[in-house]
């Protein structure tokens, strides 16, 4: 179990301590939403978790594999619904692997990312989009 503490600072600011190491990071509104969008939304949190939650996976694995995965970036988009109630509606990731295309653990790479906990989490009709780039 991991405690985080969340105090509400005012004008849809909030402040986010992680329990076990102390570091905080802030939250704001959307401009889109009544906000400033001066930090990220707790959607962005979301989809940022996504995006990390698959590199650290694939991290692991590749760990385990002796695969080295220095270098490997995700760029993250999340599309928020046009209609109510407000949600997110589809992630886009860009996931970048210094691995090469042919490598035989490319399939277990790619089963470690779509077998992410954050992914698991996600309501079904939230639209995953990932898109692979090999440049081993």
């Amino acid at each position: 179990m991991v405690e985080i503490q969340i105090d509400y600072e005012g004008e849809l600011h909030c402040s986010v301590v992680h329990g076990p190491s102390g570091d905080v990071i802030a939250t704001d509104a959307p401009v889109d939403n009544n906000g400033r969008g001066e930090a990220f939304s707790p959607t962005d949190l979301v989809a940022a978790a996504l995006g990390a939650c698959m590199c650290t996976v694939m991290g692991i694995v590749a760990k385990r594999k002796e695969i080295a995965m220095e270098g490997a970036s995700v760029s993250v988009r999340k599309h928020m619904s046009a209609d109510t109630p407000r949600r997110i509606a589809k992630i886009e990731l860009d996931i970048s692997l210094p691995v090469a295309a042919d490598h035989p653990e490319r399939p277990m790479l790619e089963a470690a990312a779509k077998g992410c906990p954050v992914h698991h989490s996600l309501h079904p009709e939230i639209e995953v989009v990932m898109n692979w780039e090999w440049k081993g």
